[in-house]
């Protein structure tokens, strides 16, 4: 039986509030439980954004009615120049910093926006970054000036890869974080998942993933975390052909882990470091002997879309042979999930900053 103490994920859109059609903080956070984690942390982009001071009372307010397992929240740099909102700024995880494709007011494009944004942040919390090919170049750039903590979220090319490795090694303070999609899944998969395939970033060539499971080998990469993103089935499979990107994960990220260490890709303390111990290093959460997860990293199973705990009931993994029987997970002392049923109530789960 494997002990993990204090599984975080440090990269999820749990929904609700305007999304609550598509899942819900309770929802998402007993996906979580499923999935062998005892805390996640939620993206700014769920509408109302999370760029000013009454959209995060709102959904600090909302997820604490409602989430099973404990949480953290981010707020986002918005295109709206939100930066005097930083001060003082209380009960977040970080600062989301979405510099590629997104939607809403939260891509932030031009690099002097991107300088007022680091320029602001001064409170201590890190700065996670959607940022993908060359524009990770010049964030470089303003993390050489600031100094300031920066977590590169999805990494998902070699070539990426290689521009954080050179950053590493030049003593940025920057840590790197791979989704379990990138892994284990390509563009040669498309024409299989259609619709169920597509994310941001994309997925890429086999040379990329092959790439990603170097990196996470070599301990280039600091964290597996999921993005998990859900949505409905109908509005993957829109009748008016709308592209809609992003996947659930969070049920699924440490079988297929566990499978790697079958495969003999990764060792057990690798993915303990991954999912525990490297997450909570980088956001400054300590780590408790009552808040752990027990799991069968043995066992053997199928992943299939009948029995998933998010809302959205769908994986782009149904038909995979994966390891590892989530068996309990405890939080703070109390039995959270005995391997079937989810055994709090709603609102147990607490704000780690708050």
């Amino acid at each position: 039986m494997l002990t993990l103490y204090g599984t975080l994920d440090p990269h999820t859109h749990l929904r609700d509030l305007d999304w609550a059609h598509k899942a819900t903080f309770e929802s998402e956070t007993r996906a979580a439980l499923a999935g062998g984690y005892t805390a996640v942390f939620d993206m700014p982009n769920t509408p109302p954004e999370t760029i000013n001071r009454a959209a995060l009372q709102t959904k600090l307010q909302q997820i604490a009615n409602s989430a099973v397992c404990d949480y953290g929240v981010y707020f986002g740099a918005s295109q709206t120049d939100n930066t005097a909102e930083y001060a003082g700024l209380s009960g977040v995880c970080g600062l989301k910093i979405f510099n590629n494709a997104t939607t809403g007011t939260l891509l932030i494009e031009r690099p002097q926006d991107r300088a007022k944004h680091y320029a602001a942040w001064e409170h201590g919390r890190v700065i996670a970054v959607h940022a993908e090919g060359e524009t990770i170049l010049d964030l470089l750039q303003h993390i050489r000036r600031t100094r300031r903590q920066t977590h590169f979220l999805h990494i998902s090319t070699a070539e990426e890869i290689r521009f954080l490795k050179e950053a590493k090694a030049e003593g940025l303070p920057i840590t790197v974080g791979v989704c379990p999609h990138h892994l284990y899944l390509t563009e040669d998969d498309l024409p299989r998942l259609g619709a169920l395939g597509l994310m941001k970033p994309t997925l890429k060539t086999r040379a990329d993933q092959a790439a990603l499971w170097g990196a996470l080998q070599s301990g280039l990469v600091d964290v597996i975390e999921s993005d998990h993103a859900p949505h409905t089935l109908a509005e993957k499979h829109n009748p008016e052909g709308r592209a809609v990107y992003g996947v659930p994960g969070l049920e699924t990220t440490l079988p297929l882990l566990l499978l790697a260490v079958h495969e003999r890709r990764l060792t057990l303390e690798q993915v303990n470091a991954l999912v525990a111990e490297n997450p909570r290093r980088i956001f400054g959460v300590s780590s408790r002997a009552d808040t752990y997860t027990r799991i069968d990293s043995a066992a053997k199973w199928e992943i299939t879309n009948a029995g998933l705990q998010s809302a959205c009931g769908w994986t782009p993994f149904a038909g995979m042979q994966v390891y590892g029987h989530v068996r309990e997970v405890w939080i703070r002392g109390t039995l959270a999930y005995d391997g079937e049923h989810v055994k709090v109530k709603r609102g147990f789960g607490v704000n780690i900053f708050r």
